[in-house]
């Protein structure tokens, strides 16, 4: 497989799973007429669903965002253990609309924030993998990348997969704190200042290399 291929099925895999998020949004079954408060009720129940599909929306869109940067900017060539962890990758990408539908559908219970937490870390693990072997590996040729680069990217690759981890231990006690955690964890993603925040904390604490 070429570079230009894997760009394709990667693009192809995101528009397809981001499309699919969508139909887990379905409209209540409502026989005979309803008045517009009673409408308004029926729509206020799909709000779990809705915020669910917003935060897994703006989830794989961080994601296809990264992946572009790390395989489609960062990586020269591609090889065959690059398409195998691309191939876990997409696998994982593709599941989004199952732990999403079952946190929107069971945003009470802590089962689901624990699958959807689980999900989350091992797409955190996966992308982190892909990108340090695309950067470190003697096989795959790279422009050179500055090290606060490098520091800039795990910071943004990992974070997700932290604030997944203190959701997943806390969702027992709040899961709605949990769910802001996952939030929280998109928008630090989302941010342009997020990185150069946490970079400044660290230089109170100790000067980094620039």
């Amino acid at each position: 497989m070429n570079h230009a291929r894997l760009d394709q099925l990667s693009d192809g895999i995101f528009a397809i799973v981001m499309t699919i998020l969508v139909f887990h949004i379905e409209l209540p079954n409502i026989w005979g007429p309803i008045d517009n408060a009673g409408l308004l009720s029926q729509i206020e129940k799909l709000l779990p669903v809705f915020l669910s599909y917003i935060l897994s929306f703006a989830l794989l869109f961080t994601y296809w965002r990264a992946h572009h940067f790390f395989v489609s900017i960062y990586a020269k060539n591609v090889d065959s253990k690059l398409i195998n962890i691309n191939a876990l990758f997409f696998m994982l990408i593709s599941l989004v609309p199952f732990s999403a539908s079952l946190l929107g559908q069971f945003s009470n219970n802590e089962l689901s924030v624990i699958i959807f937490g689980v999900h989350i870390i091992l797409l955190g693990l996966t992308l982190n993998w892909m990108r340090n072997y695309v950067i470190y590996s003697p096989h795959i040729q790279n422009p050179e990348i500055s090290k606060r680069e490098i520091r800039g990217g795990t910071v943004r690759t990992l974070a997700p997969v932290f604030f997944s981890i203190i959701a997943i231990a806390i969702c027992f006690f709040s899961i709605t704190l949990s769910l802001v955690l996952f939030t929280l964890a998109v928008i630090f993603n989302l941010s342009s200042y997020s990185t150069k925040l946490f970079e400044d904390i660290l230089i109170l604490f100790h000067p980094i290399e620039q």
